[in-house]
């Protein structure tokens, strides 16, 4: 869509909190605390990017925080943009990498898995199992969350199912444990 090619989406508006316009924000891409809360944030309304500023923010879990933006100050503003993608300018984008973000930048990636057969072949067959939507950090079995066709998974990533990463890409091939999807 023209007037907003800079901007990316780092987040959806999941439900309004309370009655004063606080809003429950799920996150894709990033970590919630590494936004600039200095940055405006972008709602589309009418096809048109429309700025706001975040007044406070409260971390929920891995991907969720609570949000209070400017002029959204009442159970009916927030409920007009529940659903509606957040997005801020690709130049606020933190770099995200695997050395020092650890398994948490593969938030957003895709997940990769060979197609049965073809993992010892020279040209190996992938298919896509689902976009990994979080991670789980349990001490000594650290995990993703995957959503798939039939939902979201959780699968173990332990070092020797990990088949390659592709940062330019954002694709992780893993041979994934049977019975697991």
């Amino acid at each position: 869509m023209a007037g907003y090619d800079n901007l990316q989406q780092i987040a959806q508006v999941l439900k309004s909190n309370g009655t004063d316009g606080e809003l429950v924000m799920g996150f894709r891409e990033i970590a919630p605390e590494d936004i600039n809360l200095n940055e405006p944030v972008f709602i589309v309304f009418d096809g048109l990017p429309v700025p706001f500023f975040i007044e406070s923010f409260t971390k929920r879990g891995n991907s969720k925080a609570l949000v209070r933006l400017t002029d959204i100050c009442s159970m009916e503003d927030a409920e007009e943009i529940t659903g509606k993608a957040i997005y801020i300018e690709e130049s606020n984008l933190p770099e995200l990498s695997l050395e020092e973000d650890g398994y948490a930048a593969l938030i957003g990636w895709m997940l990769l898995s060979p197609v049965e057969g073809s993992e010892d072949s020279e040209e190996m067959e992938v298919e896509e199992i689902g976009e990994v939507t979080d991670f789980i950090d349990i001490p000594n079995n650290p995990c993703i969350e995957v959503e798939t066709e039939s939902g979201a998974v959780m699968i173990p990533l332990h070092e020797d199912l990990i088949l390659s990463v592709d940062p330019e890409y954002q694709e992780i091939i893993m041979q994934i444990p049977a019975g697991l999807l």
